[in-house]
């Protein structure tokens, strides 16, 4: 498939007023279902023609393939429904890489990063024994794309598990979310300082959309079309597609047999206490008291849900930390271990190049962004 293709329509439309941004604005809403809620309040700058809205799909290693084709086709179909003369769609398949090949094997043609009304980020492959942290960090230029078209004011929207890249780039904190019902509990893990949403199809706030597992990718383009072309377009996008345009939340999909075991709560409620104390120093006794158990009870329990040691999973959320502090900011390597719970320089250094492979200063030549901007005080 072609990096780029246009999409028109017949009649003319008003720009988007929800997804669709070229400057900020503190204005939030959440937008449940199919995204009826009032948008984001934001800007919708010019664009690249009139009124043609430009859609940039982010595709890297491994995106399931139909993310990436799924807005687009829906988008084609909105064009012949408006007809030749309303202003449509500019849709590009872009990408920080030369070539991406995505699920399944499939070679995708990508056009390089340019500037972009809204971008999508589709979802990837999470299952119970992928290594999310390593996973993330082999996205690294995409995560560093999403960061600086945040920063230019582009629209963000993630589908599925494509929220997880929005988290790792900061764009999550102090706003809601949602994704996928079955990995959302560890959205939330990630994103203490935000707020998951796991009942939600669609939920926009400040300029940054999320959306739930993978058919809600046409709840997000219906709400698109809608706000593009209007409601009827939009309504008769759905019937010819036969996609559910009714559809108010994710809740009804729920299995709870594919939910992580009954009794995950505790190490879960351990987990997101040691990641929003990450500069405090490890102390079983006292974390053992917090939860009022023995430290026996707490090792036993977390490591029967886990498989790990509490302190094992502290070294690993310190470690993400201090990539983002390494790659943001322009701290210390020793500002950067304090700030991650280590008085001693030498010990952060040894601990960290364990896990990435590379000493901290080697680690911040090699991923430091060019676009940097303060790091928050708190979150992953």
């Amino acid at each position: 498939m072609a990096g780029t293709s246009r999409v028109t329509g017949t009649r003319p439309a008003p720009r988007a007023q929800g997804v669709t941004s070229t400057s900020t604005s503190t204005s939030t809403s959440t937008s449940t279902g199919t995204g009826t809620g009032t948008g984001t309040g934001t800007s919708t700058g010019t664009g690249a023609g009139q009124g043609e809205l430009r859609i940039g799909i982010l595709a890297y290693p491994g995106c399931f393939a139909s993310e990436v084709f799924g807005v687009p086709d829906l988008l084609t179909m909105a064009g012949h429904v408006a007809g030749p003369g309303a202003p449509g769609y500019r849709v590009s398949i872009v990408s920080p890489r030369r070539r991406v090949t995505a699920s399944g094997g499939v070679n995708l043609d990508v056009c390089p990063l340019r500037e972009v009304d809204v971008l999508v980020v589709p979802g990837f492959e999470l299952g119970p024994d992928t290594d999310l942290d390593a996973r993330l960090s082999l996205l690294s230029p995409e995560i560093a794309a999403i960061r600086t078209a945040a920063t230019a004011g582009t629209a963000l929207v993630s589908l599925c598990v494509g929220a997880f890249l929005l988290a790792e780039a900061g764009l999550l904190a102090g706003r809601r979310s949602t994704t996928s019902w079955l990995h959302a509990d560890e959205l939330a893990r990630r994103c203490p300082d935000g707020d998951v949403r796991p009942e939600h199809l669609v939920v926009t706030d400040a300029g940054v959309t999320t959306t739930a597992a993978f058919s809600a990718m046409y709840d997000f383009a219906l709400d698109l079309i809608r706000r593009h072309d209007g409601p009827r377009v939009a309504r008769a996008v759905a019937r010819v597609a036969l996609v559910d345009d009714a559809r108010t939340s994710q809740t009804p999909y729920v299995d709870p047999g594919l939910l992580p075991r009954p009794g995950r709560e505790f190490s879960q409620r351990v987990m997101r206490h040691l990641d929003q104390n990450l500069a405090e120093r490890y102390d079983l006794t006292a974390l053992s008291e917090t939860f009022r158990v023995s430290a026996r009870t707490l090792l036993r329990r977390f490591a029967e849900e886990t498989g790990q040691s509490p302190l094992a999973h502290l070294q690993t959320s310190r470690v993400r930390r201090a990539r983002h502090l390494l790659e943001s900011t322009d701290r210390t390597v020793a500002a950067v271990a304090t700030a991650v719970g280590y008085r001693d320089p030498g010990t952060f250094a040894a601990l960290f190049t364990r896990h990435t492979g590379r000493p901290p200063s080697a680690y911040r030549a090699a991923f430091r962004r060019t676009h940097r901007s303060p790091a928050p005080d708190s979150g992953g």
